[in-house]
C-alpha cells in the first residue's frame, strides 16, 4: 500500500514553511503536504492580533535562513511577519502544498505498514510515511487564566490578548493589564497613547531589555554588500551576540543583573522605581527576558500615560481590581495578560498501533525525534534565542533522517536511547507557563545527542554531524 504522501507536515507557520523549503531542496523526490487547521497561514502571527503584536527576536535570525529579511526594522510587528511568511511560501511554491481548514484530530502509526494515518476534523483520512509536527507548542484554543475571585462582579470589559476583539474601543478608557511578560510589555506602550491611563499590574518584576528597534550595523551592511551576503553576515553576527550574551548571563549572573538594572535606571531616571518594579529576585534568563524596543515601555511610564503596580490581587470588584493592601485600581477594561498554555502537536496525541504513547516518559533525540514514536519529529524552538533557529535545525534533521533511511532501505526508524538515561526537563526555565506544562512534555537527557543545549552553534554541529546509526533503530519493510 502506498501512502498519500511521503511526509505530512502539521502547521503552516514559520516552522511549517521552513520544513516545506527543506523538503523541496534536500529531499526533492519526496512528496509532502502541509496541513493547516486555520484558513490562513502564519500560525501565531495569524492568531494573535492584540495591539502592538511583534517579535522579541530580530528578524534576521527569527526569519528564514534561505530568504533575507529586507525591511528596515529588526524587531518587526505581527502583520509584517505574517506577510513575510506568506511571501516566502509563494516565492518557493510552498503554498501549493498547503491544505487549509485541515485540523488533525488523531494520528496513528501502523507498524505493519510503517505508515501514519491522520484523521481530520472533517472526517478525511490522510496517510504518510513520516509525520513532522510544526504546530508550535501553544494551545491556540484555550489561554491560561488564573482563578481570580469576583470576575463576574466587574462592571467593565475583560479581555485576554489571545482572543482580542477587533471592535474593542479603549480610547479614553482606564485600562489595567494584569501580567508583566512579553505580551504585557508589548501592550502597555501600544495602548498608552489612546487610553486615559494604563497600568501594568504585576505580582513580581520581570527583566526587561531596551533593545533598539533598528540595527545600524545591519543597515550599513545591507547598503554595502549583496543581498544574500549581507543576510548571512547579519545573521551570523546576531547569532553570535545573542549566544554570547546568554552565556554571559549564565556565567556572571550578578553582573548581568546589574547591567539590565542599569539600563532601566538610565531609561527611567529613578533607582527606587527600578528596584521596586524592574529588578527581579531571579537571575537574568532564569525566566524569559522581555524586550522593550527603543525603551518604549519606559517611555510610556515617564510620559505619565502608564504606570506599574507590583502587588497581589485580592479580587475583582465592580469598579476595578482590589489589591491585598485594600487599594482599588479603577478600570474600564481589564486585560488578563496572564500567560499561555503549552500544548504539543496541536493537542493531537499520537498513537502506535492504536495504543497511546506516554509522552512524559519519553526522551527527545537531537531536539526533534521522540522515543516510542516511529517516523516522527517535532519542531520545538529555543526559549533563549530565535525560535526559528532551532526549528530550522529540526527540518534539516528530518531531511537527513529521510535520506539516511533511503540509503539503508529502512521503512521506519525510532530513537534508541541508552539504558538508564537520566531525565531532565525539556525546557529548563522557571517561567510559569513552562513549569505548568513540564509534566506533560517529553524529557531530555544530560548530554548530546539527547540534550538541547540552547546554543545554536553547538546544536547545529550536533544535529547535522551526529552518526544516526548510533541513536536510531531502523526496520525494513
Amino acid at each position: 500500500m502506498h501512502p498519500d504522501f511521503d511526509v505530512v507536515v502539521i502547521g503552516a507557520g514559520l516552522s511549517g514553511i521552513d520544513a516545506g523549503y527543506h523538503l523541496q531542496t534536500e529531499c526533492p523526490d519526496k512528496s509532502y503536504t502541509i496541513l493547516e487547521a486555520r484558513s490562513e497561514m502564519g500560525g501565531t502571527w495569524d492568531l494573535f492580533r492584540y495591539p502592538g503584536i511583534r517579535s522579541d527576536s530580530d528578524l534576521y535570525t527569527f526569519g528564514f535562513p534561505f530568504r533575507p529579511w529586507r525591511e528596515d526594522v529588526s524587531l518587526a510587528d505581527g502583520p509584517s511577519i505574517k506577510k513575510y511568511i506568506e511571501d516566502t511560501a509563494a516565492e518557493f511554491g510552498i503554498d501549493k502544498h498547503i491544505q487549509f481548514d485541515s485540523k488533525v484530530v488523531t494520528a496513528d502509526f501502523d507498524t505493519a505498514s510503517s505508515m501514519w494515518t491522520l484523521t481530520l476534523a472533517d472526517g478525511r483520512k490522510i496517510t504518510a510515511r513520516f509525520m513532522y509536527s510544526c504546530a508550535g507548542y501553544y494551545d491556540y484554543d484555550e489561554a491560561y487564566l488564573p482563578d481570580f475571585q469576583g470576575m463576574a462582579d466587574f462592571g467593565g470589559t475583560i479581555v485576554h490578548p489571545q482572543f482580542w476583539p477587533e471592535e474593542l474601543d479603549y480610547c479614553g478608557k482606564r485600562v489595567v493589564v494584569i501580567g508583566s511578560g512579553a505580551t504585557a510589555v508589548t501592550l502597555i506602550p501600544a495602548m498608552a497613547p489612546e487610553t486615559a491611563h494604563i497600568t501594568m499590574l504585576q505580582r513580581s518584576p520581570t527583566w526587561i531589555s531596551p533593545l533598539p528597534r533598528t540595527d545600524k550595523v545591519a543597515d550599513f551592511t545591507r547598503r554595502h554588500l549583496p543581498d544574500r551576503a549581507a543576510h548571512r553576515f547579519i545573521r551570523a553576527k546576531n547569532i553570535g551576540l545573542s549566544t554570547a550574551f546568554y552565556r554571559y548571563t549564565r556565567r556572571f549572573p550578578k553582573s548581568a543583573s546589574k547591567l539590565l538594572r542599569g539600563m532601566a535606571v538610565k531609561q527611567l531616571g529613578d533607582e527606587r522605581l527600578v528596584d521596586e518594579h524592574f529588578t527581579p529576585t531571579y537571575n537574568v534568563w532564569d525566566e524569559r527576558v522581555c524586550v522593550a524596543p527603543n525603551g518604549d515601555l519606559f517611555h510610556a511610564i515617564t510620559s505619565g500615560k502608564a504606570d506599574v503596580v507590583t502587588a497581589q490581587i485580592d479580587r475583582f470588584v465592580p469598579e476595578g481590581i482590589r489589591l491585598e493592601s485594600g487599594e482599588v485600581l479603577p478600570a474600564d477594561i481589564i486585560v488578563t495578560a496572564t500567560g499561555l498554555k503549552l500544548l504539543l502537536n496541536g493537542g493531537v496525541e499520537p498513537t502506535v498501533d492504536g495504543t497511546a504513547v506516554d509522552l512524559p516518559r519519553q526522551f527527545v533525540l537531537l531536539g526533534a525525534m521522540i522515543t516510542g514514536l516511529p517516523n516522527f519529529a517535532i519542531a520545538v524552538g529555543y526559549t533563549n534565542a530565535s525560535w526559528t533557529l532551532r526549528a530550522d535545525l529540526s527540518s534539516r534533521l528530518v531531511c537527513k533522517v529521510l535520506n539516511w533511511m533511503d540509503e539503508r532501505n529502512y521503512a521506519a526508524v525510532v530513537p534508541d536511547p541508552p539504558p538508564a538515561l537520566q531525565p531532565r526537563p525539556l525546557m529548563d526555565m522557571q517561567s510559569g507557563y513552562i513549569q505548568r506544562a513540564a509534566g506533560s512534555f517529553p524529557k531530555q537527557g544530560p548530554s548530546a545527542p539527547w540534550r538541547m543545549r540552547q546554543n545554536y552553534v553547538v546544536d547545529a554541529v550536533t544535529t547535522l554531524r551526529t552518526d544516526l546509526s548510533g541513536c536510531l533503530r531502523g526496520t525494513r519493510a
